[in-house]
């Protein structure tokens, strides 16, 4: 609870900073919390995890800091700026803070990291621990970084095509989101905390699912639910409304994207991130398929006593707003 609460404290830091240094203190504070959460003596992958994570993490922090060092130097010190004029120190911090968030190229430690941890852990790696570095990406005024989003969808739309570990296939969904949502930073400050609480939501809702029934390998969700289908049915769901698949609400924030880059003809732009999130839809459709079909030798739907269990009423309630969630968005549209 104690680290909890510090590194909600170092997010803050950051969203609340005036200036570089205090923001760099801030993630400091966050990382230095995240470590001991991650330990456990009694898994050593856990412990490789945790210094893979570290190293990076202290990497990324060393760069920022002489990147901010040389930027109080430029400004005679003046520890209140927070809008850079220098290119290159703008790109600097971008790549530092792109190491700490796992953003492509530099997303190499990602998928190591989160295999090592539990699944709460690991939610709080792809969610929490990326609000402070994208929010100071957004206090960056850089428009040419097309490479860096195309990178990111690409490699996290590739990255997952062989995986049979479901942390990492959540990695690699993880990084092809961030590309869309440095896409947003671009477009609206309001458009990417949007999106960045709805996929929140959605990791949160399979999470949630996955740490219910402790599912780790591809080839456990083929041998579950031989008498609960609809548990598998709800999870298709979610992991297709996590993938952006229409008329699920995962697809909401996207299509706010969409819409924008195409009412300003970035007509090329849309075309490549909408191809290469469909490869993304791909295995997860291929994977949804598989889990469904095989290792079954009856069709008949056995619901019984599934409403029973608290922690099922609640995946059940959660999984209904992934479903229905784009139709009340409209409905409510219209309304008012």
């Amino acid at each position: 609870m104690l680290f909890f609460i510090i590194i909600i404290s170092g997010t803050l830091i950051v969203i609340s900073a005036n200036s570089w240094v205090r923001a760099w203190i801030g993630l400091e504070v966050n990382l230095l919390s995240f470590i001991p959460l991650i330990i456990d003596n009694k898994n050593l992958i856990s412990n490789e995890a945790s210094v893979k994570y570290f190293l990076t993490q202290a990497i990324a922090s060393s760069i920022l800091l002489f990147s901010v060092i040389l930027v109080l130097i430029k400004n005679n010190f003046n520890f209140q700026i927070i809008h850079i004029n220098f290119n290159y120190l703008l790109y600097i911090i971008l790549f530092a803070l792109s190491l700490k968030s796992g953003i492509a190229p530099f997303h190499f430690w990602f998928p190591g990291v989160i295999e090592g941890l539990s699944w709460i852990n690991s939610l709080l790696l792809i969610t929490w621990q990326k609000i402070a570095p994208l929010l100071l990406i957004s206090y960056l005024i850089i428009n040419n970084i097309i490479i860096i989003i195309t990178l990111s969808i690409m490699v996290g739309s590739l990255g997952g095509l062989n995986q049979t570990s479901i942390r990492k296939i959540i990695a690699f969904s993880s990084i092809s989101h961030l590309g869309w949502i440095l896409r947003s930073i671009i477009i609206n400050e309001n458009l990417w905390i949007l999106y960045f609480i709805l996929y929140r939501y959605l990791s949160l809702v399979l999470v949630y699912f996955f740490n219910l029934f402790k599912i780790f390998q591809l080839n456990q969700l083929f041998n579950l639910f031989f008498n609960f289908k609809i548990n598998k049915f709800l999870w298709i769901i979610n992991f297709l409304s996590l993938g952006g698949l229409p008329p699920f609400l995962g697809f909401f924030p996207k299509w706010l994207i969409i819409q924008y880059l195409i009412m300003n003809n970035y007509l090329f732009i849309t075309i490549l991130m909408v191809i290469i999130t469909l490869i993304t839809l791909y295995f997860y459709i291929r994977i949804s398929y598989s889990a469904f079909i095989i290792n079954y030798y009856e069709n008949n739907w056995v619901i019984n006593n599934i409403f029973n269990n608290f922690y099922m009423n609640v995946y059940l309630f959660i999984s209904f707003i992934s479903l229905l969630g784009l139709p009340i968005i409209n409905f409510l549209y219209f309304i008012f």
